[in-house]
């Protein structure tokens, strides 16, 4: 099952070269501090809902008290706010926090490149070790500058309740098979498919896996390093993104509606029941969990009535059937951070706390010595699906990094808003690369 993340991450591509790493010892003890000497860490996350927000602080706090020396200064920050502004400014400024959220990938290789990032390889190498392949997506030019604690696929996350007053009596399993739920759903009077199109990533995702089936496994691969989008293939991904949109999947409004921020975000509609389906990866079910949380709602009825499936096959194309979009969470230490950070970071990833984190989050760890905690049947399904992918291809606007990534969500959109055109996603980011 997750042991077999070893084997699938290591198929990610990636604008860089990655290790192929075995798992082996686990290293749950904090490292002994080199000084005894008062130190503050300033931390940000994207934890900012339970179970989440108070998981990370009981962390640090464990910490704290194994090192009582150390301080830690916790900004918990809402992930597209985080991910595509106060991190990039940050950075940029020189005054960037110690240990934060990092997803890998070509934005990783960029922040590396303008000498942001602490080489973790030699100080953090048990722990690489112990977490295997994993680390793949946190490594560039075999180095490893980040450790995850969590990754896993993306599907159809849904209300069986649902699908069952629409008639729906199997999860679809090919385009066609999506196409005639959504038909039946909106003559059940049930919104659909619920995305948020203002954060762009969560509409852009339905072209990612268009392009990951319309795409051979070389050519998108080779994609991430070449930055070359002159295959057909990658225009072929928007004109079927096109065929689904004149289907009306989608909740009313989806190009004003977030994807996880409130009860009317598009993860919020899935939770409360307003809409029957939504696309997003493994770390949905704890979103939807904080949302009901936040909205004071019982989170029992939602724990019987969710479920999973892998994105449907689509006709033609050149891509392998069995692949799937991946990706997960990490954190990375700034170059100039106290040396506690790595520390910190170790800790973070140790098959303690990564055991815990899937017990009380309901979270995806990656330590193989944790896979035996997850208990969530939805993640079981997720973790097998992803264990027996041909290869895992990670998020492609972290593949390609911010610039080409921005403009390729940002051209996505457009298409969702009929202002836009599949040709227009590939010139777009084709001008983003030129002007890297």
């Amino acid at each position: 099952m997750m042991a077999n993340i070893t084997r699938v991450v290591a198929g990610v591509a990636l604008a860089s070269s990655v290790l192929a790493l075995s798992a082996c010892s686990d290293s749950t003890e904090t490292n002994p501090s080199a000084s005894d000497a008062p130190v503050t860490l300033t931390w940000w996350h994207n934890g900012n809902n339970d179970p989440l927000l108070t998981f990370w602080a009981d962390v640090a706090e464990e910490f704290e008290a194994a090192n009582p020396h150390v301080t830690i200064e916790i900004e918990a920050i809402q992930n597209e706010d985080l991910q595509r502004t106060r991190i990039p400014v940050a950075l940029q400024s020189g005054d960037a926090p110690d240990l934060f959220q990092q997803w890998g990938g070509g934005e990783l290789a960029q922040q590396v490149d303008a000498g942001h990032l602490m080489d973790l390889t030699d100080v953090l190498a048990d722990d690489i070790d112990r977490l295997g392949g994993a680390v793949a997506p946190w490594s560039y030019q075999d180095k490893v500058y980040g450790l995850p604690y969590t990754f896993g696929v993306e599907g159809i996350w849904y209300r069986p309740s649902l699908f069952e007053a629409a008639g729906i009596d199997s999860e679809p399993a090919t385009m066609d098979e999506l196409v005639d739920a959504v038909e039946a759903l909106k003559a059940a009077g049930i919104t659909p498919i619920a995305v948020g199109a203002f954060d762009n990533w969560p509409a852009a995702h339905w072209w990612y896996n268009f392009a990951l089936r319309q795409c051979s496994k070389d050519v998108l691969q080779a994609s991430g390093i070449s930055l070359d989008f002159s295959d057909p293939c990658f225009v072929e991904a928007g004109q079927q993104l096109e065929d689904f949109l004149a289907v009306d999947p989608f909740n009313e409004g989806f190009l004003a509606t977030s994807a996880q921020q409130g009860a009317t975000s598009s993860a919020g509609q899935l939770a409360t029941g307003n809409a029957a389906m939504e696309l997003m990866g493994h770390w949905n079910v704890f979103v939807l969990r904080g949302i009901l949380a936040d909205e004071g709602i019982d989170v029992d009825a939602l724990n019987a009535d969710l479920g999973w499936f892998p994105m449907p096959a689509t006709t033609g194309g050149k891509g392998d059937p069995t692949a799937a979009l991946g990706g997960g969470d990490g954190f990375s230490c700034y170059v100039d951070a106290p040396a506690e950070c790595a520390e910190l970071l170790a800790y973070i990833s140790s098959d303690d706390v990564q055991r815990r984190f899937a017990e009380v989050v309901g979270g995806l760890p990656v330590a193989p010595n944790a896979a035996s905690s997850v208990t969530d049947a939805n993640l079981v399904e997720l973790a097998e699906v992803a264990g027996n992918a041909g290869y895992v291809q990670l998020w492609l606007d972290t593949t390609y990094g911010n610039n080409i990534g921005t403009a390729m969500n940002a051209a996505i959109v457009e298409i969702f808003a009929g202002i836009g055109t599949a040709q227009d996603v590939v010139d777009d980011m084709t001008e983003a690369a030129a002007n890297q």
